[in-house]
């Protein structure tokens, strides 16, 4: 899931030049709806920078959550609730939200609910 964060103002933007696959921009514009493609590439790059850098913030909450599976982590995860690291091999949940998607979560972060 992606939302849209309150950024700098494109006027304070500085201009970057990127080349993009034309099959690639036209599956961003289609994705990106009335956001715009270009807001779309700035809120992927936030928040790959944001779970990089540590600086994570969870961006789901557990009514997000329609149902679970159990799995086990076959790389290093997140929990989309906690920001709790997952390690590889160690017990984890799937959880299907409700726009469709599968995300991680670690086996204690829906307990409380």
């Amino acid at each position: 899931m992606i939302r849209t964060l309150a950024r700098t103002a494109t006027t304070d933007m500085e201009v970057t030049s990127i080349r993009l696959e034309k099959d690639l921009k036209e599956k961003l514009k289609e994705l990106s709806g009335n956001q715009g493609y270009q807001a779309l590439i700035r809120d992927v790059l936030w928040n790959y920078v944001q779970q990089k850098s540590g600086d994570y913030r969870p961006e789901f909450s557990a009514s997000d959550i329609r149902a679970s599976i159990e799995a086990t982590a076959q790389q290093e995860e997140r929990c989309v609730l906690t920001g709790k690291f997952i390690r590889p091999q160690e017990p984890m949940l799937l959880g299907l939200t409700a726009t469709g998607d599968m995300v991680p979560l670690s086996v204690e972060s829906l307990s409380n609910f």
